[in-house]
């Protein structure tokens, strides 16, 4: 996920070499930009998967080999048939993962620039292993923002998505609640922060023929505004004489 999200931004910024002979370079991004690129990814790579965060320990089944089979046989007979019980477990894998869609739940993945902010909607399905249930598949949709700062001190640009609603479907209700939260946790925890840039890498040395030198261009601050639809990124230079 982090690999995803990187690629997303990283990639933007070497357009401005090009224009590196002034002492601010600004990069105008639209939200078509994003959406080839989204699809370009999706198509081209294997869709992005990440697991879901540690769950609190009061939610988890205290004895794991317990299920929805087991509950059933205890409803009919009174008895719990373990044995068969731990077979069943043995052949059913849960993998307890999210990966991320292109599109699903009528949403599609998405960069949106509104009010000065970003928002990323992400699709996503997921399967979840819930105490004396089993095994449950489900889709969902996470509304996010995604904010973008500058650590002058390490030279990086990072970006921090917060997760403002997670809406789930494919349940039927079971623990919906809880996989809203376990989902949150998990992008909050296992994508933050996102490293959009290292600047160092925007900082080149010209050569200046016959003039005794060359000239050293360093980032000395990256800055970023969101309009309607656009995203303008201001890249600052600071040059230099290197003998």
């Amino acid at each position: 996920m982090k690999k995803f999200l990187s690629l997303v931004f990283s990639v933007l910024f070497f357009f401005s070499l090009a224009n590196a002979q002034v002492a601010e370079v600004t990069v105008s991004l639209n939200e078509q930009f994003f959406e080839t690129l989204l699809d370009a990814i999706f198509k081209n790579f294997n869709a992005p998967e990440f697991p879901l965060a540690q769950k609190i320990s009061k939610f988890q089944n205290p004895n794991p080999e317990m299920s929805f089979t087991t509950l059933q046989s205890f409803k009919q007979t009174g008895t719990l048939n373990v044995k068969s019980e731990i077979l069943n477990s043995e052949l059913e894998i849960c993998n307890e993962t999210i990966r991320l869609l292109r599109e699903g739940s009528g949403v599609k993945t998405a960069i949106r620039f509104r009010d000065g902010k970003i928002y990323a909607p992400i699709a996503f399905l997921g399967s979840y292993n819930p105490p004396l249930i089993g095994c449950i598949d489900f889709v969902g949709l996470a509304e996010t923002n995604i904010d973008i700062e500058y650590d002058a001190q390490n030279q990086k640009l990072l970006g921090r998505v917060r997760v403002l609603n997670v809406q789930i479907n494919g349940t039927g209700g079971v623990g919906s609640s809880l996989l809203s939260k376990l989902v949150q946790n998990s992008i909050d925890k296992k994508i933050n922060p996102i490293e959009i840039l290292q600047t160092n890498k925007l900082s080149f040395v010209v050569p200046m023929q016959n003039s005794g030198g060359s000239l050293k261009m360093n980032v000395s601050g990256i800055r970023h505004e969101v309009t309607n639809g656009v995203l303008n990124i201001h890249i600052a230079y600071q040059f230099s004489k290197v003998n």
